[in-house]
This record gives C-alpha cells, sequence and structure tokens, in this order.
C-alpha cells in the first residue's frame, strides 16, 4: 500500500505524540531526560515485512488489539539485545554490555513496551478518536526474523499490511534504536485511514 504524502504526514503526527507520550514516562523510569524521535513511518505488505527486521538476536513484545474494533490485529515492540542491555544498565547504573539477557532485562524490556503501546494508543485516541486498548504482553527473545515469523503464524487476524514506526531513544548515553510494528486487520486499517482522511479535511 502507497501512502499518499497527507496520509504519511498524518500517521508521522500519530507517532510523534505517542513519541511525546512516551518520553515522558521513560524520562521518569530512567530518571533522566530522553527523548523519542520518530524519523520514519512505513506502510509495506506483510510478506515483505522481513526486509525491515535485523537478524541479531531482539526482545519482541507483543500485544493484541482490543477497545472499538475487537480482534484488531497486533502491535509488537522490537528492540535489539543490546539496546536492551543498555536501557537496563541505565536503569540500574551498571556498564556491563557483554552479558546474556537476565530476567531483570526482560522485566525491564516488557515495561518501556508498555510504556510505548500506551503512549502510542493514547496518541491514536487523543489524534482519532478511536480506543485501542492492549492485552497483556508476551515476550520473545530469539534472532528477530525467527521471532517474528512465529508472531505472524501465531495471529489469528487476517493482517495483509504493517505499519512501521521506527523510533530512537536519546538519552544521556548513546541513542537506542527500535521499532514499533502496527499489524491491522484490514477492518482496522481501512478505519485508520478513514479517520486519516477525514482529520486531513478539516
Amino acid at each position: 500500500m502507497e501512502l499518499d504524502i497527507y496520509q504519511t504526514d498524518a500517521l508521522n503526527e500519530l507517532g510523534n505524540i505517542g513519541a511525546a507520550h512516551a518520553a515522558t514516562t521513560l524520562s521518569q523510569m530512567l530518571m533522566s531526560p530522553v527523548e523519542m524521535t520518530v524519523p520514519q513511518v512505513k506502510v509495506v505488505d506483510i510478506a515483505d515485512v522481513y526486509q525491515y527486521i535485523g537478524d541479531e538476536i531482539s526482545a519482541l513484545v507483543v500485544f493484541q488489539i482490543q477497545g472499538d474494533l475487537a480482534d484488531g490485529g497486533y502491535l509488537v515492540v522490537s528492540m535489539p539485545k543490546g539496546a536492551v542491555i543498555q536501557l537496563t544498565n541505565q536503569m540500574l547504573g551498571t556498564t556491563d554490555l557483554d552479558r546474556d539477557l537476565t530476567e531483570m532485562d526482560q522485566s525491564a524490556v516488557i515495561e518501556i513496551g508498555n510504556i510505548m503501546i500506551s503512549a502510542f494508543l493514547d496518541a491514536t485516541a487523543e489524534l482519532l478518536g478511536i480506543i485501542m486498548l492492549p492485552s497483556p504482553p508476551a515476550l520473545a527473545v530469539d534472532m528477530a526474523h525467527a521471532a517474528f515469523e512465529s508472531i505472524i503464524a501465531q495471529m489469528a487476524a487476517d493482517v495483509n499490511e504493517v505499519v512501521i514506526f521506527s523510533t530512537e531513544l536519546k538519552t544521556d548515553a548513546p541513542p537506542v534504536y527500535g521499532s514499533i510494528f502496527l499489524l491491522p486487520n484490514p477492518a482496522l486499517l481501512t478505519e485508520i485511514l478513514r479517520l486519516l482522511e477525514e482529520l486531513i479535511a478539516t
């Protein structure tokens, strides 16, 4: 699906509102200033999504979309292992980067995923007036391609398109990169695009 410039701008605005919400909460969690940017939004066919997923070990936090449209699809926060460890170290005041993911790392990335997804859904409600609620999160730690393949295989929803929000967290430490993948069923995607068009027309 190709978005026109107005739809792209509206999706960027959706991401930017979500980023502002998330940055405030993450600043409190990490006890240091945080900026979160949404530099790029893409809508891709689900068959092509693997082109935008790295090969490294990553943590993926998965939420099913509930709310105004039941079983609306899924939201996935994906962060490379190194980014997760860096954020956990910042939370705990430690510096060891050369280690495996611990239970503490997994708890931290679930909490970060909750913050990012809650911010994204708050932004959706604020901008579009449609309520999407997250299910309790599920965590997968694996090679990113393998983890995403497993998620897609388990999805009950009929998902054809994926909306990718590429994010960058800027803190006192080096920048941390991650992505939010919105996997809406056709009804939810149609509704989002309709609301965006209405927003653009006003």
